[in-house]
Order: C-alpha cells, then sequence, then structure tokens
C-alpha cells in the first residue's frame, strides 16, 4: 500500500527535498525534455510516466533512490508486517504440494522482505522451492533484496536467483505485490465532442498538460469499460486505464506452463472504480509520505500510481488463456491463509511490550476496512491447478468481475 498523508494535495506542503536528489531530479527533467523534443511534440502521459518511472538509471524504479520504508515515500504490506509473508506462503506451500519441482518467482520484490519472510516461512513449513526467482528492473533494488536475505536467511541465498524478463516453462507461484498499479496509465478526458488524451508538453516554466486526439484503440477500450461499467461516461470524467496490461498478461500466461500467480493491488472492478464519485480518477503520486495528485511535480523523484481495474485484469488473463481462480479482499485472504494462527504464533514469540504493540498494529492495517483490508485486492490467475485454494475459502467474489 502506498501509505502516506491521509489528504491528496496538489503540490502544497510537501517536503523539502535535499541537493543531491534535487540535482537528479534536474537530469531526469533534461531527459523528459529531450524526448519530448525527439518526438516533435507533446508525449502521451503513458508514455511520460512509464519515462518518469522506468528510464534506464533515471527512473523512479530504475535509479537509486530510497523508496520503501520511513526513508523512502510508502510502505507496503510487507514492510507493514512480516505477517504478510508469513501467511502468504501458506498459500503458497499449498499450491506447491501439488507441483512436483514447483518454483517461485516475486515479480518486483522491493525491499526484499517479502522474499525473506516467505523464504524462511516456507522452510518452517517444509516446502522450500527448489529456486526463488525475483525479477525486478532496479540495480539497486537488486542489491538491498540480495544485503537483506544475506544477513536474514544466509543460508537461504543460494536458492535465490535474479532474472530480467519472463522465463520459459515456468511451474510454480509467481507473486506480484503492488506491480500492476505501476504499470503506464492512459488519461482519457470525456468532452463535448468525446474523449482526448492527456498529454506532457513543454510549458514556459516547465512540464505542462496538453490534450492529444484519442485513438481509435482508445475508443475500443473505452467502449469495453462503459458496458462493464453499465453506462456512458459523462463530459468531464477522467478515465484511467494501463494500456500495457494485456501484454503483461499475455508475457505472463506465456511463462507459466503450471501453477498460481497471486496479484495484489488496490482497485476494484470496473463499476467500483469508475464510480461516478471517482470523476477525477485514481492517479496519485507518492513522495516522502506525502500524497497529492501532480505527476509532473518532481518527475524521477516520486512514484505514479493508479488503481488497479481487476475486470480488465480477469478479461485480460482470460483472452491469454489463464483461468481465474479467485478474487477477494486482501482480509479475507490473508484470514483464509491463515493468519490469526500466524499472529498467535509469531505473538507467542516476542519479547517486550514494544515489539507486541508493533505486531498488533500491523495485523490491524493489514485486516482493517479503513487500511487495507478491503481496499487491497487479490487475485488468482493460473492454469494446471485442480485444487481449491485456501485464500478464497471464505469469500470468494468473482462473480463481481
Amino acid at each position: 500500500m502506498r501509505c502516506a498523508s491521509p489528504r491528496p494535495q496538489r503540490g502544497g506542503g510537501l517536503p523539502v527535498l535535499p541537493p543531491e536528489v534535487l540535482e537528479h531530479g534536474e537530469r531526469v527533467l533534461a531527459h523528459l525534455r529531450s524526448r519530448i523534443e525527439a518526438a516533435g511534440g507533446p508525449l502521451d502521459f503513458a508514455d511520460f510516466m512509464r519515462e518518469a518511472l522506468y528510464a534506464p538509471g533515471l527512473g523512479y524504479y530504475t535509479a537509486g533512490l530510497a523508496k520503501f520504508g520511513a526513508a523512502g515515500d510508502f510502505v507496503t504490506a510487507p514492510e507493514v508486517s512480516p505477517l504478510f509473508g508469513r501467511a502468504l506462503a501458506r498459500q503458497v506451500a499449498e499450491v506447491l504440494e501439488q507441483i512436483e519441482g514447483g518454483e517461485v518467482l516475486e515479480f518486483g520484490a522491493g525491499s526484499g522482505k517479502l522474499a525473506v519472510e516467505m523464504l524462511l516461512e516456507l522452510e518452517r513449513l517444509g516446502h522450500l522451492p527448489a529456486r526463488y526467482l525475483i525479477l525486478d528492473v532496479s540495480a539497486s533494488l537488486r542489491a538491498a533484496q540480495r544485503e537483506r536475505i544475506e544477513v536474514r536467511a544466509p543460508h537461504l541465498l543460494a536458492r535465490v536467483a535474479w532474472i530480467d524478463a519472463w522465463p520459459e516453462g515456468f511451474a510454480g507461484v509467481i507473486v506480484g505485490n503492488e506491480v500492476l498499479d505501476a504499470l503506464p496509465v492512459r488519461l482519457l478526458e470525456i468532452g463535448a465532442d468525446g474523449p482526448q488524451r492527456l498529454g506532457v508538453m513543454l510549458g514556459e516554466e516547465g512540464l505542462d498538460w496538453t490534450r492529444l486526439p484519442a485513438t481509435a484503440e482508445d475508443g475500443v477500450v473505452l467502449a469495453e469499460i462503459e458496458e462493464a461499467r453499465g453506462e456512458s461516461f459523462p463530459p468531464g470524467y477522467r478515465v484511467e486505464f494501463h494500456p500495457e496490461l494485456p501484454g503483461w498478461l499475455a508475457g505472463l500466461a506465456h511463462a507459466l506452463r503450471q501453477g498460481v500467480a497471486f496479484l495484489f493491488d488496490y482497485g476494484g472492478n470496473s463499476r467500483e472504480l469508475y464510480a461516478p464519485e471517482r470523476w477525477m480518477g485514481t492517479l496519485r503520486c507518492h513522495l516522502r509520505h506525502h500524497a497529492h495528485d501532480n505527476p509532473l511535480l518532481h518527475p524521477g523523484l516520486q512514484d505514479i500510481t493508479a488503481w488497479v481495474d481487476f475486470s480488465r485484469v480477469a478479461s485480460g488473463a482470460a483472452q491469454a488463456g489463464l483461468d481465474v481462480l479467485g478474487y477477494t479482499m486482501q482480509a479475507h485472504f490473508l484470514l483464509g491463509c491463515g493468519l490469526a494462527q500466524v499472529y498467535d504464533a509469531a505473538f507467542a514469540e516476542v519479547e517486550g511490550e514494544t515489539d507486541q504493540l508493533r505486531l498488533a498494529q500491523g495485523f490491524k492495517t493489514l485486516m482493517m476496512p479503513g487500511e487495507m483490508g478491503e481496499r487491497f485486492k487479490v487475485i488468482a490467475l493460473g492454469r494446471g491447478v485442480d485444487g481449491p485454494l485456501s485464500g478464497f475459502a471464505l469469500r470468494d467474489f468473482r462473480d463481481r468481475l
């Protein structure tokens, strides 16, 4: 979860950044200016977001700036509590029991905390995979992941391997925690004469917004969303979608010979995501634990995300040849995986009131509706796995997709 201040701001009240960080920001701006000039005009916002987040050596996820925890910009579920990884490991072990020689692949492993907790819990459960693969684009994050594993689980480091692309013929479990929300987003604004794309241009004082013609492809996606939503969008509504999602799902389907992928993110189905009250969209930026809605401010220095349309995830997965095996809220999933038992065991092991309070607070954050419990969803996609999945035993909302 991108946990930050509760009221998103348009740029006011944001923290002052140190000079070395601002210097990196100037390099990112120079790169974006060159991209706009090379294009001979404005960039579609999805292209801008891709450069701001993933430009080699410059983007938010590829440069070496701190991202997670108190020193970074936000926290995720593995950062909040070790309980998340330990409960998830129980579900992973359940799937690995059905797949001989099954492996684990974590897509975008962040700080490495989830990998450590999963590995140690799988060891306790007697279901260590032969390999724990990590697919991450950031060299700095890879180094941090390796260091964390060396400190917390040095005897398991030999099982971990870092890869640069989807593997071939993978069998086992794939985990993606807050991956889809960081895919580039296309922004369409509905006008009286139809939709227009939002783009980014060079203005007198830096980057600025502009409007671009929508394409026929945009019209197809918009019609699909309106059909799922149950009504047309009114003028003034801002529609967001992830244009790279179908390709990402196709890559997942091509890689997965047998097994299950568990994808966690904040979002909902199409009706929930495109509700009337969300007419300004869900795009948010996170900078030093402050949330705001101006992605043109400090590009490359802040995270940019948007909620995930799980209806489109499900339909895209089906088109790619995957089965939708479950869909539910994070709270229901973790309880189905035995989170209560994991919490009791962990509570009995910690010593001192401070550690007990920290563990209890982490449990609350993972589970409460106003925290991660309801806003976060998990969807399971797979093939060649017949057994039930415990994470969806309490509630399964596939009928809502």
